[in-house]
């Protein structure tokens, strides 16, 4: 009879751990799909960031991300990560770089377009996802989805962590945090604001806040926030967004 009580507790249990991993797809799934679902896959997006113009293209599984910064010349560089890897062309020539900066590079462009088109991209195969609870900032219920990477496929950064608070209501990304390892480490609080919706897909900009205790759960973040304990520490905005849809 003992045997028997295990048994269904072992099997409660795992039912229980798979409910909870395939919530969290289901949340992510709605999020994405709240926020352009199947669009981004044949889009074209451009956009301007700080000193940069940016561009992404992708069509049927292909995909190139690119960004134009101008020196104190004028003269242009061009950096391109695409199936193949990374290329970077200054006054339309390839320039010869190393491996690391390559990945220097490269890194630095997968970022920003990645914040830009959040939450696509949480369905990468290298992405782990997790529901580890709801929680309320300002009034509003959220669900607590942890994202964690393999060290296969998922990239230099693998190991950083990230929180996402998504509302329980209509799936929106209102608020992120992540913890990263490079350049001695840190944590990050985002609030999102200014949302608009171009060709059926939605963009948000941040406030980029900061905590120096690095001991801090990336799950009271969010308290912190609220409490005005996190130092502001810069704006992301995204401007001049346009998007083309491929036919």
């Amino acid at each position: 009879m003992k045997n028997y009580f295990l048994g269904i507790l072992i099997i409660a249990v795992t039912f229980a751990c798979n409910s909870k991993q395939e919530n969290a797809q289901q949340i992510i799934d709605k999020a994405i799909e709240n926020a352009g679902g199947e669009r981004y896959k044949n889009a074209e997006i451009s956009f301007d960031f700080r000193k940069g113009s940016y561009r992404s293209n992708r069509v049927g599984g292909k995909f190139e991300l690119e960004r134009i910064l101008a020196d104190s010349t004028g003269a242009q560089y061009r950096d391109v990560v695409n199936n193949d890897g990374f290329t970077r062309y200054y006054k339309d020539t390839v320039m010869q770089l190393s491996d690391s900066m390559k990945n220097v590079y490269s890194n630095s462009i997968n970022s920003v377009h990645y914040f830009v088109q959040l939450p696509f991209g949480l369905n990468d195969e290298a992405v782990n996802k997790e529901l580890i609870g709801k929680d309320t900032i300002q009034n509003k219920e959220y669900y607590e989805v942890k994202v964690t990477f393999d060290t296969e496929g998922g990239g230099t950064d693998h190991e950083d962590v990230y929180l996402y608070w998504i509302d329980t209501q209509n799936y929106n990304v209102d608020y992120l945090a992540y913890s990263f390892e490079v350049e001695g480490g840190g944590l990050r609080f985002r609030k999102a604001y200014n949302p608009r919706t171009i060709e059926g897909i939605r963009f948000v900009d941040y406030e980029n806040y900061k905590t120096d205790n690095l001991n801090t759960p990336l799950d009271q973040l969010d308290d912190l926030y609220q409490d005005r304990q996190l130092e502001l520490l810069s704006k992301i905005e995204n401007k001049n967004i346009e998007v083309k849809i491929a036919d």
